[in-house]
Formats: structure tokens, C-alpha cells, sequence
């Protein structure tokens, strides 16, 4: 399979992952034929990449770093759990806990772990979606800092509570892409609203609270709420910060667009020391894959090939297969390990 721009779909094209919604709902199945109302419904909802099926490329495979099952039992969690919250009722932290056992249960398993998968997620709650991909985020940086079980958990559930205080919010707010500046400065209470929140829950550590505070904290002091410096920020709530950053950074916003992982990297490097530690940013870019297997690229040598699949050791060097078109239609494959090829680099992403 291959992910391509939603712009660029065509009738027939046989999609390669499943599509979910924010709240964990199926919209479209694998293998499911696109049509044109499928296609305009896809751009409707703000889906803007999806994999679909590309007979050179059917042994490459792209795998999240969780299973389905367990992303959609999460999603499904939290947006049961904002309805119970929005209707005057408690937060199942029992419930919230179970999945996350189970989502660090499924990571600390798994030898070698590289973030490789864009999401396809649509604008409607993504506040869901985007919860979980930080909680996953957070827990792989977690576990490259070596941190214990029992921390990586607590972690985990300050992760996927992190933006708890925004439910709290008028949801038509936090959904508005041009916030005036006291819209943007009632947004930033949710750090506070969080916090008052969750730091009542006997069932929950006190850390987790924590964290729904300081996640927007930054070692210069220029963050929220409490324009905390370095050595007074929570190192978990640091940890989500920049698993926060890097995923709205890689996923359409309300009022941004998404930019590519090799772009983001690139942001993250820059404000490393500044605004996060550098030997966390360190260790999170070492678990992302900067061109996530089924990308279309250029490469310096004018070519163009689609990212077939990973080198743990070099992330930012991946291996891309090549097709030189002849006119009797044949193709010769042609494949190059950038790790080998180190004059080789990628010039351009065309996904």
C-alpha cells in the first residue's frame, strides 16, 4: 500500500486502511472501492491523506503502533467518558485505566517501536483522536527514557487526560479557527480547569493533575499557565508537551494545516533547549520515522519512489523503491537503503 493526498483519489482506488472517527466509529473499511461520494465525503470531513492499495507496492506494510482494537476501545472511553462529564456525571478512572494498562502493556512488549504511521483523522472531536495519539506519544518517549512501569502508567493517564479542562469549554470554542485574542486566552484556562478537575480524583495520582497543568509550561518561561522556567516543570508533564506539539503539528488543526513529519522533526530539533529538554527531544525524534513508509518522494537523483520501509538506526533514512517506466510497460524495480546510499537523499515529499 501507499498513502496518497485525499486530492489526488480517483474511482477504484482500493483503500488500504480502515478510516476511523474521532469517537472510534468505522467510516470507510479496509478494502472498501472508492467512489466519488466516498471521496467528496472524505474531503468534507477534513481527512486529508489515506493509504490505499497499489499492486508494486503489496508486500509494504504500515503498522501503528497499537492495535486497532485497542485505539478504538480508547477512543470509544473518552467520548463516553465527555459525555458523562458535559452531562454532570463522574469520569470512569477505572475505565481510563483498564485501556491504559493495556495500551503501555501492548508498547513495553514490542522490541523496537518507530512512529510510522500518519493519522487519517477527521476535524469533527479530534480533540479524541488527538488525545490518544499523545498518550501513545508520551508512553514511547517514556519508554526510550527508561522510566519505570509504574511512572510510564501514570504518565500514560496524564497523556490521554491531558486537555481534560477543555471539555469544561463551549465545544463551538474549541473548534473556532479564528480565535480572538481573549477567545485564545479563555482556551488556555483549560490547563487550570484541568487541573481543579482531576487533582479532586482519589482514584487518580496527584501527578496526572499535574500534568493537565503544565503540559503548556516551557524551560524559558514563556508558557502557561503559570510561566514555569526549567527545573520547575514536572519532567511527565514535559513529555506530553512535546508528544502534544508534535502531534498537532502533524494533524489538520481547526486553525492550521498539518505539516509532514520530516518538517516537524525539524521544529522540534529547533526548539530543543529552549523550550523542551534536549535529551527528551533526543529521544523522541530517535522513535519517529521522519518519511513514514508509503510517502511518495523525490529523490536528488530526480526519481521518484515511494518509501517502502525503515532503518531504526537513521530514521531521517529510509528505504525507497523506485520505478524506471519503459514503453512496452514494463517496470524494473529499483530500490535504495539511504543508509547505504549516503549520497542519496530525499529532495521533495509529494504525498
Amino acid at each position: 500500500m501507499r498513502q496518497v493526498s485525499v486530492n489526488s483519489l480517483t474511482m477504484g482506488d482500493v483503500l488500504g486502511k480502515t478510516i476511523f472517527s474521532s469517537s472510534g466509529r468505522i467510516l470507510l473499511g479496509k478494502g472498501v472501492k472508492l467512489t466519488p461520494l466516498y471521496i467528496a465525503k472524505l474531503k468534507g470531513m477534513g481527512i486529508s491523506i489515506v493509504y490505499i492499495e497499489d499492486e508494486r507496492f503489496n508486500d509494504v506494510v504500515v503498522d501503528d503502533v497499537i492495535s486497532e482494537t485497542h485505539r478504538r476501545e480508547a477512543l470509544e472511553i473518552l467520548e463516553k467518558s465527555t459525555r458523562a462529564v458535559r452531562l454532570g456525571k463522574e469520569l470512569d478512572g477505572f475505565e481510563v485505566k483498564k485501556i491504559i494498562n493495556k495500551i503501555v502493556e501492548e508498547i513495553l512488549f514490542k522490541k523496537d517501536i518507530l512512529v510510522n504511521v500518519m493519522d487519517m483523522r477527521d476535524l469533527d472531536d479530534q480533540i479524541f483522536a488527538h488525545s490518544v495519539n499523545v498518550c501513545v506519544l508520551s508512553t514511547i518517549l517514556g519508554k526510550a527514557l527508561l522510566l519505570e512501569r509504574e511512572k510510564i502508567e501514570t504518565l500514560a493517564v496524564g497523556a490521554i487526560l491531558h486537555d481534560f479542562g477543555k471539555i469544561q469549554l463551549d465545544p463551538s470554542l474549541v473548534k473556532k479557527t479564528d480565535l480572538t485574542p481573549e477567545e485564545i486566552e479563555i482556551i488556555k484556562t483549560h490547563t487550570i480547569l484541568g487541573f481543579e478537575d482531576l487533582r479532586k480524583r482519589k482514584d487518580l495520582n496527584l501527578v496526572v493533575a499535574h500534568i493537565a497543568f503544565q503540559h503548556h509550561e516551557h524551560l524559558n518561561g514563556t508558557g502557561y499557565p503559570r510561566h514555569l522556567k526549567e527545573g520547575e516543570i514536572h519532567p511527565l508533564a514535559q513529555i506530553v508537551g512535546i508528544a502534544d506539539l508534535y502531534d498537532k503539528l502533524t494533524s489538520n488543526q481547526p486553525a492550521s494545516k498539518r505539516i509532514m513529519p520530516h518538517e516537524a522533526c525539524e521544529v522540534l530539533m529547533g526548539l530543543a533547549g529552549i523550550l523542551y529538554p534536549l535529551e527528551m527531544i533526543r529521544m523522541f525524534l530517535k522513535n519517529i520515522a521522519a518519511y513514514p513508509t508509503g510517502i511518495t518522494v523525490r529523490l536528488n537523483t530526480g526519481e521518484i519512489g515511494v518509501v517502502v520501509d525503515q532503518n531504526l538506526s537513521m530514521p531521517a533514512r529510509p528505504i525507497v523503491r523506485v520505478f524506471e517506466e519503459f514503453e512496452f510497460g514494463s517496470n524494473i524495480i529499483k530500490e535504495y537503503n539511504m543508509v547505504e546510499k549516503r549520497t542519496i537523499f530525499i529532495q521533495e515529499v509529494l504525498s
